[in-house]
């Protein structure tokens, strides 16, 4: 699953999914022919699935007790996507998400899913209006909705329900109370990433990162990683949102790599931002890859141009079981005809959580309790579990790019080891 872009409307309204336009790819590329210009500002895409700030509005402890689920009755699962607000990317995802939540549903056995499928026009007052009526229509958990301010309001309007919510989601900020988060986190990622790089003796990173939030958020994350793998921050540098900002952070970059003996950098910037400039710049000021290892935050092989840059070759990145994803992807294809959206395998997972708690022995499969079971699930593209706090862990394989190709170099763990968190 690629990192997706969320249009949390708590912060940029208006902001739609879109891949990487050449006019942007192109700016970096051109870096260096443009930098006695008047520097242009970066247009950044929000992280993942609603990065943006919003207020906190996670309700604490974890998790409702579920309602009861008898064996051999149907399950009733709302589905919330965002469909009609007047947005036609809007519209196509939604009815991504509802596909692959049907082609997940043919997939149980002995398990009877009861979908509705409810419509939130990408909005947080229709989103809670919608929840609201479909817990009175008998749900007894959602899914959905996607944008992080609607997945806050929903947790919200359902929490005297005791129904729980799967958002879509990676904001951390709204994960905890009744809300779980599906969406890929830094956490997740920085982590995995982290613990790969000191196993192969790469331990002293300095952490680079855009002065926004989805910069700080990454940033956060990495050190944390840092931290709990023993490794050792060397430094953190960041820069401001511009061409001439990048730039004029190179410098700053080079001598926090030598004052820190440092032997990697862990950048946060993703490929339709900042990442072709950094990586094109380093190299010429003497960080070079051969003995300073790169590492992204971000999926680098997300627009397939990025795979020629000769900045990333060399580079690590994570990203999900590629074979489950390559799998999920043909049956997806194979039902409808074309490919799925890059992030309905979300709703595929949630599902599939779904129906392997439903078809075991639990009183109440649905609460959060067995939701936050430590061996976890097998969804569209990988493992994954959900964890006490609201937030996820997905399985990933660790990646680099070489002559132009992904190569793995770690492979995706198939199962957890020890208890979830």
């Amino acid at each position: 699953m690629t990192s997706i872009i969320d249009q949390n409307r708590c912060a940029t309204k208006g902001a739609h999914l879109k891949g990487v336009t050449a006019p942007m790819f192109a700016l970096f590329q051109s870096a260096r022919k443009s930098m006695l210009r008047v520097s242009r500002v970066i247009t950044l895409p929000i992280f993942a699935l609603g990065l943006a700030a919003c207020d906190d509005l996670s309700l604490g402890s974890i998790g409702n007790s579920g309602p009861s689920v008898k064996k051999g009755e149907p399950v009733a699962v709302a589905l919330l996507v965002p469909r009609g607000g007047g947005s036609a990317s809007d519209d196509l995802l939604a009815q991504s998400l509802e596909n692959a939540a049907r082609l997940a549903i043919r997939d149980l056995e002995g398990v009877d899913i009861n979908l509705r499928v409810y419509g939130t026009a990408g909005n947080a007052g229709t989103a809670a209006t919608q929840a609201k009526q479909a817990v009175s229509d008998g749900a007894q958990i959602i899914l959905g909705p996607l944008y992080a301010e609607a997945a806050n309001a929903v947790g919200v309007a359902v929490a005297g329900s005791n129904v729980n919510v799967l958002a879509f989601s990676n904001n951390p900020t709204i994960a905890g109370g009744n809300v779980f988060v599906l969406g890929p986190t830094f956490d997740n990622t920085a982590n995995r990433l982290v613990s790969y790089a000191k196993s192969q003796g790469k331990d002293r990173i300095v952490v680079v990162s855009a002065q926004d939030v989805a910069g700080q958020l990454g940033r956060n994350a990495i050190q944390n990683a840092i931290s709990r793998s023993g490794a050792t921050l060397a430094a953190s540098v960041d820069y401001p949102l511009s061409q001439e900002g990048v730039v004029a952070a190179i410098p700053r970059i080079k001598a926090a790599v030598d004052n820190g003996g440092a032997n990697a950098v862990f950048m946060t910037s993703n490929t339709a931002s900042a990442l072709p400039l950094i990586t094109q710049l380093l190299p010429e000021a003497g960080v070079r890859p051969a003995t300073t290892q790169y590492i992204g935050l971000t999926r680098w092989d997300i627009p397939a141009q990025t795979l020629a840059l000769p900045g990333v070759q060399g580079g690590w990145f994570a990203l999900p079981d590629p074979a489950r994803a390559n799998a999920f992807r043909a049956k997806y294809e194979g039902a409808y005809g074309k490919a799925p959206h890059p992030i309905a395998g979300l709703s595929f997972d949630g599902i599939a959580a779904v129906g392997a708690l439903v078809s075991g022995s639990r009183s109440n499969p649905l609460g959060a309790g067995a939701l936050t079971q430590g061996a976890g699930f097998q969804g569209a593209t990988g493992i994954f579990r959900l964890r006490s706090d609201g937030t996820n862990e997905r399985g990933l394989a660790v990646a680099s790019i070489r002559e132009n190709k992904v190569v793995i170099l770690d492979q995706a763990p198939r199962g957890f080891s020890g208890g979830g968190s």
